[in-house]
């Protein structure tokens, strides 16, 4: 295919994330003189563009709306006067079909699976043009279909049932299709990419055979696909590739960005023209005296009073910046700060209130395999040998082990770990909805969750009014 028949692919593809003007003009399109021009001619800038896309400004705000504001894990925060376009009504679980985070998210994955597409079909082209050309078609197209794998796999857990784009921009594809898109995308990705100890140290935070691998067993969790889920973490860590870092509360930290428990990573490198994920610190500062941010997605009480109850101090005041406290680098925070409770995880010192980051979004980390590895051998039956593995995620911080628990006692026991260890790290909301326990925990909180509507967020209302075909979630 031309890049001219590329160009008009990307452009058809936009149908399906807007009909609004403004989406389509933000859309990065390849300009049709640039390859005479010498400037987007390369394979390997067209999948640059694909990780670019998750530096957008939606993965600072949106994406906090609609994985922790939600849940029990966070409140809206910042001032009570400012809703945050429509932080408020995720707060309060009473969001809509219009709400912008829901919109802002819908549109980012989609066209970064166009972008992923457009990039593979590009690759092929150009190797099968310039065969004596460098080696890397493998990786690079290893490196889209991981990509586009992840973006489906937050599309589907979030909407279910969802157009595949190469099938239909209109017609949405059940659930078992959609995945299964996603499980070939990434079995061809781990055959495709190198070791994480393969890639050079500049191109370290490139997505990676590991990757791929730890996607896949998460993947197979949320369809209770328990062998399978079992089966791909354990390839993670019988690799020797990962292992924990011994402090837990490094691992936000610069100091081990890409590290030796990092699997995959949104990349935020702070500087133009490798732009960092824009206003991710910014968003989720202290706001106030001494504050450096806006205030948003803070921890609430309860995460508190879960972290107390197992005496976890350590992944505590790793997750929470307390108003009042000092901070590991010697920042202050004044105890009059808008909020008792900030996100710690994703505090930078170094630029804490810069529009453009340089923080990283930790995507996949060594200690989940290990807590998807506990619970798939659980339901398996294999109830000792999961102790073992979930007791490695504990010994790290210092608490008590796990030791003769049933089967239900474990499965409530791993369920607990992975809101403690995962924390503020985008998964809670997802967690309880595939877990069942959303309804009860909600409605615990005075949220008005209703069982058969809020397992899935609404298909976006501008999307309907563009392809009014495309049926609506139900009791939305």
């Amino acid at each position: 295919m031309r890049l001219k028949n590329l160009i008009h692919l990307l452009l058809f593809s936009l149908i399906i994330v807007s009909c609004d003007e403004e989406f389509v003009e933000d859309v990065e399109i390849v300009d049709p003189t640039a390859e005479e021009r010498g400037e987007f001619n390369v394979p390997v800038d067209f999948v640059n563009g694909i990780y670019g896309r998750h530096t957008d400004f939606a993965y600072a705000f949106s994406y906090l709306g609609i994985t922790e504001i939600i849940s029990d894990n966070a409140d809206k925060g910042s001032a009570p006067t400012d809703t945050g376009a429509d932080k408020n009504l995720l707060d309060g679980l009473t969001h809509t079909t219009s709400v912008p985070s829901v919109r802002a998210m819908w549109t980012q994955w989609y066209k970064t699976i166009g972008r992923a597409t457009l990039s593979i079909e590009f690759t092929e082209e150009f190797y099968t043009e310039n065969p004596d050309s460098d080696n890397l078609e493998d990786r690079l197209i290893g490196e889209a279909k991981f990509l586009r794998a992840l973006n489906y796999f937050w599309l589907v857990r979030s909407f279910g049932p969802i157009p595949l784009q190469h099938v239909s921009l209109v017609e949405r594809a059940p659930v078992e299709e959609v995945y299964a898109y996603i499980e070939q995308d990434l079995t061809d990705a781990i055959q495709l990419l190198p070791a994480k100890g393969e890639y050079a140290a500049s191109d370290l935070g490139r997505a990676t055979s590991g990757a791929a691998q730890a996607l896949l067993s998460k993947v197979h969790l949320y369809q209770e696909d328990w062998q399978a889920a079992a089966d791909a973490a354990n390839s993670v860590i019988t690799s020797g590739t990962y292992e924990l870092e011994d402090d837990y509360a490094t691992i936000w930290r610069e100091s081990t960005e890409n590290g030796r428990e990092s699997i995959f990573e949104l990349q935020g490198r702070g500087e133009i023209p490798a732009h960092g994920i824009q206003q991710y610190s910014s968003t989720q500062g202290a706001r106030g005296p001494s504050g450096w941010g806006w205030g948003f997605n803070t921890p609430t009480e309860d995460l508190v009073n879960a972290f107390d109850s197992e005496e976890d101090e350590i992944r505590k005041n790793a997750t929470i910046v307390f108003a009042g406290e000092t901070l590991w680098d010697g920042r202050e925070v004044d105890p009059a700060v808008e909020n008792p409770r900030y996100n710690e995880k994703a505090y930078s010192s170094d630029n804490a209130g810069e529009g453009d980051g340089d923080k990283n979004i930790r995507v996949l980390r060594y200690a989940e395999v290990l807590l998807i590895y506990a619970e798939a051998l659980n339901e398996l039956g294999q109830t000792a040998q999961a102790e073992d593995f979930l007791n490695m995620v504990r010994e790290r911080v210092d608490i008590a082990p796990k030791t003769g628990l049933s089967q239900e006692a474990l499965r409530q026991a791993i369920w607990k770990e992975r809101r403690l260890e995962l924390a503020m790290e985008h998964d809670r909301w997802f967690d309880l909805i595939r877990t069942g326990e959303a309804a009860e925990v909600m409605q615990e909180h005075g949220k008005p969750f209703q069982t058969g509507k809020h397992e899935l967020f609404p298909i976006p209302n501008d999307q309907l009014i563009q392809t009014p075909e495309m049926e609506q979630n139900p009791g939305w």
